[in-house]
């Protein structure tokens, strides 16, 4: 499999691809497939953080007078949210796919260190 295929295979279903290619010979040597599942995992690990702490606030800030108006806006604003983490995870394989990675802001630099070991 090229590489290129193989690094955007690694968010497809993000924690499990990401974690299969760096079990996977030879894909486990390759320093840039390496950090397409490095940072897929991470990616998907603070994705899902992020929701349960996005859904948690916006449970707890919808009881009250407002609560239905809130609950409301806290679905369109969960939807938005959800709808953009979508477009982010498809941008991510694209351009693993297109040889030209995204290092994303925090994870990305952690999944460069974490691929460069070996």
């Amino acid at each position: 499999m090229d590489e290129n295929v193989a690094g955007a295979l690694c968010y497809i279903v993000g924690l499990v691809t990401g974690i299969v290619f760096l079990v996977i010979q030879p894909y486990n040597q390759n320093r840039t497939i390496r950090f397409h599942a490095f940072q897929s995992i991470f990616f998907h690990v603070a994705w899902i953080i992020f929701w349960f702490g996005l859904h948690i606030i916006l449970t707890t800030l919808g009881f009250g007078l407002l609560g239905a108006l809130f609950g409301l806006l806290s679905m369109l604003i969960s939807l938005l949210i959800g709808f953009g983490g979508f477009l982010l995870w498809l941008y991510l394989m694209w351009r693993a796919y297109n040889n030209n990675p995204l290092v994303l802001p925090i994870i990305g630099p952690i999944a460069q260190q974490q691929a460069a070991k070996m």
